[in-house]
């Protein structure tokens, strides 16, 4: 088989790889409360919203004339006799966001079956994306004031901190990925928030969903937290789950006074752990782990941002717009990279099939 697929068959190949994991991510998102049931169902909006973002339209208006110009093909993809209004579109692209989160978490479980990926390390990161629109200062915004001849402001968005880019105000994405040594770096839990949301209460939704075959999980200090190494490193029994949790010690999140010299056995159990953490952690075998983070997680937030056009700010105003076009990208780039493996390149270099669409 050639290395480059035909043109005009790649899309088409795309739709038909995701049309089963946005099928099986509606069964674990039911729709749920009272009224009729749509005409749309979620997951053939979230392919429509997936051919446009991989076309690169970025405005819901752009999105939304691309499918309507290539509808010969569209309906052909789906089994749909017509395509939803513009004012459908534009009112279910704000609730397909967990349709995408939960497809993201399928379609990382199927790249394990196909060994595509291999999650026996993996790691966690999260990054920041600005806002469209002014900065609203964080002063305005605790008096939900806006000043006088400042327009378009994104009250969704919020302010965070982080080493790389400094303050922003806009939205963070938070991805967990395999960072084995030499193999492809592959998203396999993804989510989408406002910016100033703690990776202490992101990161715990993920915890439970980490694949089975996973044994290290690498974070910056910004995870440092007793609760995560617990979670991951023991069971509720106080058996070894056989995983490690390598992060680097955040002194704001532990006090820094010095423990009373009482002995490892007069130490609370949870602070013993900690200790053990810590100690392999700075160990040669676990720095030598790391360093796969540095390798992985980060390097992988710039291609990302690169190729979906994500490194100056976000596409949309509003927290649930936002999701659902990030989430979305995420699950374009999984679709990539296994488009990319089954046509024998096993490797992370997917914007030749980017240009051919």
């Amino acid at each position: 088989m050639s290395r480059r697929a035909t043109d005009g068959t790649c899309l088409e190949t795309l739709v038909r790889m995701a049309i089963p994991l946005c099928q099986a991510a509606q069964c674990q998102c039911p729709r749920t409360g009272p009224g009729r049931k749509p005409e749309f169902e979620d997951w053939k909006m979230a392919v429509l919203i997936m051919v446009a973002i991989l076309n690169r339209r970025k405005s819901k208006s752009a999105q939304y004339r691309w499918v309507s110009e290539h509808r010969v093909e569209v309906l052909r993809w789906l089994p749909l006799q017509r395509l939803p209004a513009r004012s459908t579109f534009f009112d279910r692209y704000r609730r397909v966001h967990r349709l995408y989160q939960a497809a993201i978490e399928l379609q990382g479980r199927q790249t394990i079956r196909e060994r595509v990926a291999d999650p026996t390390t993996v790691a966690v990161d999260k990054s920041l994306i600005a806002a469209r629109g002014p900065r609203w200062h964080r002063s305005d915004r605790k008096a939900n004031r806006i000043p006088k001849g400042l327009h378009g402001v994104d009250r969704d968005s919020t302010w965070a901190f982080s080493k790389h880019h400094g303050w922003v105000q806009g939205y963070g994405y938070e991805v967990v990925v395999t960072a084995g040594k030499g193999s492809t770096v592959f998203p396999l839990l993804a989510s989408v928030d406002t910016a100033s949301l703690s990776e202490h209460v992101s990161f715990a939704a993920k915890v439970d969903h980490l694949p089975p075959r996973t044994k290290h999980v690498l974070a910056d200090s910004g995870y440092d937290n007793d609760r995560f190494g617990e979670r991951i490193e023991w069971t509720e029994n106080q058996r070894r789950t056989g995983r490690r949790f390598l992060c680097p010690r955040n002194p704001r999140a532990v006090p820094t006074r010095k423990l009373p010299n009482v002995g490892a056995a007069g130490l609370s159990t949870r602070r013993r752990h900690r200790l053990q953490r810590l100690a392999f952690y700075k160990s040669r075998a676990g720095r030598r782990l790391y360093r796969r983070r540095g390798q992985s997680v980060e390097p992988f937030n710039e291609w990302f941002k690169s190729i979906f056009e994500l490194d100056g700010h976000v596409w949309h105003r509003g927290l649930d717009n936002n999701r659902t076009q990030i989430l979305a990208a995420i699950f374009c780039y999984q679709l990539l990279l296994r488009y990319n493996h089954r046509h024998r390149n096993h490797n992370g270099q997917i914007q030749w099939i980017l240009d051919r669409l």
